[in-house]
């Protein structure tokens, strides 16, 4: 049955919504950054590039990297605009837009988020490169998809009970990345981690300007939980929502950080854009080896 127009938007081009795009405008290996600006300084290190859009904060280049062809897009900041970003990436490749229908054969996207992140642990240093194996989300995102299957249910629990989770907030849900990924994008140069992804930049991490919060010691708390030997490394605010979509959707997807903050020590890398060159550079070549 087709899918209605209200439900899947199309602008008068044929492109999908908010992102612009149609599906002969994206390759099946995608770089996600969360600054439309920083797609420039990804594709900067392109053979070539053959496609260029910007919509809000949706900017998109696709092009080759030593012969592969690659994509890049800006997601901007959070899940709810991760959840725009990989609906709308799953439709250019597992909807016929012109029927409006669902593809018989389903496109499997490898997708690598290179972000910033801050440490919460002491031994992971500022301008390190930290991969997520897992991510917890304190976001509700996932909470509207019929997603239990791919959660972790026994670390969230367990991941509750050790902060005593004040109850208003919504559960926190874990997910895990593509283990293919994970092996392929690792090694001695990169830390393995467990993500937090916040649902805010300030109060959600425990910053306070002028606004008090609600649990001054989460932090602290998220920095000693440990779950059979897997501690929370750092704090970021996409990296769960985008495994739990991929893993909802079929695709691939892994999160690289760089890691400018280390909040357990209240210090902030003297050269944040030097370390983002050299972690977008170590993963373009990894992608392509």
């Amino acid at each position: 049955m087709p899918i209605k127009d209200s439900e899947l938007i199309l602008n008068p081009d044929g492109s999908v919504y908010h992102l612009n795009l149609r599906p002969e405008h994206i390759s099946n290996t995608i770089i996600t950054v969360g600054d439309p600006d920083r797609v420039d300084t990804v594709t900067k290190h392109f053979d070539n590039i053959e496609f260029k859009t910007h919509k809000r904060e949706f900017h998109t280049q696709t092009g080759t990297y030593k012969d592969n062809r690659l994509t890049v897009i800006s997601t901007g900041i959070g899940t709810d605009n991760i959840d725009i970003v990989f609906n709308e990436l799953d439709a250019l490749a597992n909807i016929d837009l012109k029927t409006r229908e669902i593809k018989e054969e389903l496109t499997s996207l490898n997708i690598i988020r290179i972000g910033t992140s801050g440490s919460i642990q002491k031994e992971i240093p500022i301008d390190s490169f930290l991969i997520s194996e897992y991510a917890s989300g304190f976001d509700s995102l996932l909470h509207f998809y019929n997603s239990e299957h791919i959660q972790h249910k026994n670390i969230s629990n367990a991941l509750m009970k050790h902060t005593n989770w004040f109850s208003d907030k919504s559960s926190p849900y874990v997910v895990k990345c593509d283990e293919g990924l994970l092996s392929k994008l690792s090694s001695n140069k990169t830390y393995k981690g467990f993500t937090a992804t916040n649902v805010g930049f300030y109060g959600p991490q425990g910053r306070i300007l002028r606004l008090p919060i609600q649990d001054n010691d989460l932090n602290d708390k998220l920095a000693s939980f440990n779950f059979e030997g897997r501690p929370i490394t750092n704090l970021e605010m996409e990296t769960a929502g985008i495994y739990g979509l991929s893993g909802l959707l079929g695709h691939k997807s892994l999160s690289m950080n760089a890691i400018i903050a280390n909040r357990a020590t209240g210090t902030f890398s003297n050269n944040p854009k030097d370390t983002v060159e050299a972690l977008i550079l170590y993963t373009l070549d990894k992608l392509v080896e």
